[in-house]
């Protein structure tokens, strides 16, 4: 993990954040117009999400769901576009990707980065591992290399192997290869680049992980508390 790049990493992303913010206005006005038109409802869906160093944030988006006090399955966390739940905006917007601008202002609050594990519920928080906890050294990011290797398709263990991989090996090669393939889910769809992770790959990375990095202990008393008592 590369600290100087990651410090890079957060300056640049702000930069980029705040052009968009200003550039995609127009498009984000249209939308907040096309959700409250539709059902009257709130624009934005609020929810807390797991960050760096293990501490909670609020994590951004366009709502694209009727109702979002809904029951939440961990072993099949992806809501898919044909949902009942899901409104007629939400729809179009999940399907571009655009629900997930609002995030813009997570990156200029500092609570994410641009490309970087995806940022999950709480409820995860129990099921890592400790050599897994390294994701939790950068800020998650808007997009990642889960999301470009089949996202929702994946089950959750290669989630996480690709969020771990990342972290360990954060580059401005390895950003822009995912940038171009988020390019590529946005218009192809997720399951057009599926890959599953092998479980050599898996037994690989947890021995790099075991090798180079110690878990720090704020860290570990964010998401496992109950193991430091």
């Amino acid at each position: 993990m590369n600290k100087a790049y990651l410090k890079f990493k957060y300056a640049f992303g702000f930069l980029l954040a705040l052009i968009g913010v200003i550039a995609l206005s127009p498009l984000m006005a249209a939308v907040a117009i096309a959700i409250k038109a539709e059902d009257g409802g709130p624009v934005i869906f609020k929810q807390k999400r797991t960050g760096a160093g293990g501490k909670k944030f609020n994590c951004y988006k366009f709502r694209s769901m009727k109702s979002t006090q809904v029951s939440f399955d961990k072993d099949h966390p992806v809501i898919q576009d044909n949902n009942a739940n899901v409104t007629k905006v939400g729809k179009i917007i999940r399907k571009f990707k655009i629900d997930e601008l609002p995030q813009l202002f997570n990156v200029l609050k500092g609570d994410m980065c641009f490309i970087a594990p995806r940022p999950l519920l709480p409820v995860y928080d129990s099921d890592y591992e400790d050599w897994e906890l390294v994701k939790f050294e950068m800020r998650p990011g808007l997009t990642g290399l889960g999301q470009v290797y089949g996202n929702g398709y994946l089950d959750m263990k290669d989630r996480k192997y690709y969020d771990v991989y990342y972290t360990m090996h954060a580059s401005p090669w390895l950003d822009f290869k995912i940038l171009i393939k988020t390019i590529g889910v946005v218009f192809l769809g997720e399951e057009r680049f599926l890959r599953p992770v092998s479980e050599q790959e898996y037994r690989h990375l947890k021995r790099e992980v075991k090798r180079r990095y110690t878990v720090q202990p704020e860290t570990a008393a964010e998401l496992h508390p109950s193991t430091l008592s």
